[in-house]
């Protein structure tokens, strides 16, 4: 498997095609391409071999739920080396969603969703900073979200 897999015109409309609405049923984008439902299917578990298509998610409103604090953490480590052991840790913690290694200020930059501020300073105070190795967190809270969507790859010829 390499690093970029090529592929067709037609997978990535394919692509395009579930990224808008991941439950159009395949019958309904074989119809929008004039290609067989068959053809979706095997293109499909081609692009899941590849490694290009990762499983499935479903966009949630965790407002909804009760989740009304979103926040950025900006995570200093005592040394690099340690990153692997840190992150091992943050990977128990359900609040944190997303972490990234990153360059610049922080080693670490993770997303975190909580009910309240109060619990925010809960899972910083009472998890994340009872970390071994991390040295200091910056906290972000996100006041709204303005943008999120995916890249738009499907005029670009070097996907």
């Amino acid at each position: 498997m390499t690093d970029h897999p090529e592929i067709d015109q037609l997978d990535k409309q394919i692509l395009s095609k579930l990224i808008e609405d991941g439950k159009t049923p395949y019958t309904d984008i074989a119809k929008d391409l004039f290609v067989s439902s068959g053809t979706i299917h095997v293109r499909m578990k081609k692009m899941e071999q590849m490694g290009i298509v990762k499983g499935s998610s479903l966009q949630v409103d965790f407002q909804k739920l009760g989740y009304d604090v979103t926040a950025f953490l900006g995570i200093y480590l005592d040394k690099s080396s340690l990153y692997d052991l840190v992150s091992a840790e943050l990977e128990k913690i359900p609040e944190i969603v997303e972490s990234n290694y990153t360059t610049g200020l922080y080693s670490i930059f993770a997303k975190i969703i909580c009910k309240d501020t109060n619990h925010l300073r809960q899972v910083l105070h009472d998890k994340i900073q009872k970390i071994t190795g991390i040295q200091r967190t910056e906290t972000f809270i996100s006041l709204e979200q303005s943008i999120n969507r995916t890249i738009d790859f499907l005029g670009d010829d070097t996907v």
